[in-house]
């Protein structure tokens, strides 16, 4: 069963799916853009009956609160401080990280904050290399060096239905397959009144992550959490030269790339489930062996 919560986090109601019981390892999922926890509706039953899941949905959106841009400052930095307040709310000591589009620079500022926290990543098109900031990325990267209104008018396209359509539906085998529920209620999120400034400011204060991008790398090679990467390969967004830089700095990597776009959840589900299980059976089957070694 998947149940469905609100928690105030700085007076915010922070709306969060969970799953699984609180004795099983805690697996936290965090979504991108402009989705919300809404992309884990089907990953959360199919690995209930092993893990703890708790899936929030960030400030401004899906059902979490949506103050304005003049009430909440709408920056990475501060939705990791709400996620980070949020998780300690839930009273999570330990936990793995599932990190997605912006789940990714959220998830990675936690991790280098907290890393006696992280017991492994999972990692599906989140970026933390400049590789994986190609030609998506230019108009992005124009509008951080000048927040002109012309700048900004060519970011809006990114907010309009046929976009958000466009996202779920690129770079996959068979768009048919893709029901139209994700891009439909995310496209409702967007359109609320005011919601478009609060994602261009979001998309302003992403050019705040790529220099992080050496620190967390710093925190790859001194840490070396055991990484899954389950990357759509034919994403335009983050495309796979963003995932194999990260086996330059870490050793326990599960590599794999996946025929699909940037949701690949809405296509493959039960092979990210699997690979999921995989990745954890392993690693138990390595402690276990180690024990045993160090008992001889």
């Amino acid at each position: 069963m998947v149940a469905y919560y609100k928690m105030k986090v700085d007076d915010l109601d922070i709306f969060h799916r969970e799953a699984g019981s609180k004795d099983s390892p805690a697996l936290v999922l965090l979504h991108g853009f402009p989705a919300s926890s809404h992309m884990f509706r089907n990953l959360m039953p199919a690995l209930a009956d092993q893990f703890y899941l708790i899936a929030p949905d960030y400030p401004g959106f899906g059902n979490s609160a949506m103050p304005s841009v003049d009430e909440f400052e709408y920056s990475f930095d501060h939705l990791a401080e709400v996620v980070d307040k949020f998780l300690q709310a839930k009273g999570l000591e330990k936990f793995s990280l599932y990190l997605f589009d912006y789940g990714a620079p959220i998830g990675f500022r936690l991790a280098h904050k907290h890393p006696e926290k992280i017991e492994s990543l999972i990692i599906q098109n989140g970026n933390a290399y400049d590789e994986g900031l190609r030609e998506f990325w230019d108009p992005l990267k124009a509008f951080w060096q000048d927040r002109s209104p012309a700048n900004e008018a060519a970011l809006r396209k990114f907010l309009t239905p046929e976009a958000t359509k466009w996202q779920y539906t690129n770079g996959v085998r068979h768009p048919e397959a893709i029901s139209p529920d994700g891009w439909n209620m995310d496209a409702f999120f967007l359109n609320r009144p005011g919601n478009d400034r609060i994602q261009l400011e979001l998309f302003y204060s992403y050019g705040t992550n790529p220099p992080l991008y050496p620190q967390w790398q710093a925190y790859f090679r001194e840490y070396q959490p055991a990484t899954l990467i389950v990357w759509g390969k034919n994403d335009a967004i983050f495309p796979a030269e963003g995932a194999h830089p990260y086996r330059r700095d870490l050793k326990d990597v599960d590599f794999n790339l996946l025929d699909t776009g940037h949701f690949a959840l809405e296509d493959h589900c039960r092979e990210i489930a699997g690979h999921i299980r995989g990745f954890f059976a392993r690693r138990a089957m390595a402690t276990t062996e180690a024990g045993k070694a160090e008992a001889r």
